[in-house]
């Protein structure tokens, strides 16, 4: 049995852009809200696949990239403080008396609507394909910079040629003691800006190599064993970290496994954003409806439509919202009283 107080108002699938609008206009909504997000940080596609990349669609910015808008987004959602919960995945969710049981790989949680936020799908990094890579992660093996401060006067090793790995290179190597970065090919397929930058620093290329084994080294250390491409050459290289970027894969099989109206892979929406199932609403790339471009300004114009619509499902009773400094001016007044 669930305890109703213990309900939020809105629980939000996904902490892309749309999401974290979402979460930022329920909260000046004053809805008790929760982002739920599979990924070990907020942003989505947006941080995991181009973070370098210029974008020229959203209001208000002739030209900003995808990290510099996550982090304009998460400054501005962290400020109105939803609960957020990291590195978990919405499972499957139920209907009950006062909303939704929804189930999580860590945890049952209950919720009175949902907006699905969850872009085309959950992410999972590419993982080393080695026997004993496992026993690694989280401790030197990582596929997410959180703090890169984590790494300040550390021996680091990056896998991979893209934007991101090329990125993570030119960020570490301010604060690192060496880096290390490693790809089959000669060349990268990251910009050519981004690398003529990173051959100005002290980073050294280990190309063309493939990781082909890990081991323990003194001084809880990492040692990789590194085989050059198409030859019998090897090299052993001993860090303190190995960051690996080998892109993502995305899986929408759990969405289309709730039992949601789909239009091809993505979920049927009304002009209200509600889905087949009333309380549920979907938003951003995983939203379809006639008309619909898929940009980042679409999500998160379609952001406070779902949020208004949820609430009014949930209080009916409740008048539509002022202007957003009037929910300020409330929102702010909430806050002191719990201070």
């Amino acid at each position: 049995m669930s305890d109703f107080k213990n309900y939020y108002d809105i629980t939000i699938i996904g902490g892309g852009p749309a999401g974290m609008f979402a979460a930022t206009y329920a909260r000046m909504r004053l809805a008790k809200t929760q982002i739920i997000e599979s990924l070990e940080q907020l942003g989505g596609q947006v941080s995991t696949l181009f973070p370098t990349k210029k974008i020229y669609d959203v209001p208000g910015f002739a030209c900003i990239n995808g990290e510099e808008l996550i982090a304009h987004l998460k400054k501005q959602t962290l400020s109105f403080k939803p609960d957020i919960f990291l590195g978990e995945t919405v499972l499957n969710f139920s209907k009950t008396k006062d909303g939704f049981e929804i189930t999580t790989n860590k945890r049952k949680t209950y919720s009175r609507s949902i907006i699905i936020a969850a872009g085309v799908g959950a992410f999972e990094p590419r993982r080393l394909a080695l026997p004993n890579a496992l026993e690694f992660e989280g401790k030197n093996l990582h596929y997410f910079v959180n703090n890169p401060q984590d790494f300040a006067g550390k021996d680091i090793a990056i896998a991979g040629g893209g934007d991101s790995a090329v990125d993570w290179a030119l960020e570490l190597s301010k604060k690192s003691n060496s880096i290390h970065l490693i790809h089959r090919r000669d060349k990268f397929r990251a910009l050519e800006s981004s690398i003529a930058k990173l051959q100005k620093t002290d980073t050294i290329f280990e190309t063309p190599h493939q990781i082909e084994a890990l081991a323990c080294a003194p001084q809880d250390r990492l040692q990789i064993t590194l085989k050059k491409i198409k030859t019998d050459e090897i090299k052993k290289i001993t860090v303190d970290h190995l960051l690996v970027n080998y892109g993502f894969v995305s899986d929408n099989k759990l969405i289309e496994s709730w039992q949601l109206d789909m239009d091809r892979r993505c979920i049927a929406v009304n002009e209200k954003m509600e889905t087949s199932i009333p309380g549920i609403y979907a938003i951003g790339d995983i939203a379809s409806r006639i008309g619909k471009i898929n940009l980042i300004a679409t999500g998160l114009g379609e952001a406070p439509s779902a949020v208004n619509n949820a609430l009014l499902y949930v209080y009916p009773e409740k008048r539509q919202p002022a202007h957003s400094t009037q929910l300020i001016k409330e929102f702010e007044k909430s806050q002191a009283k719990k201070d």
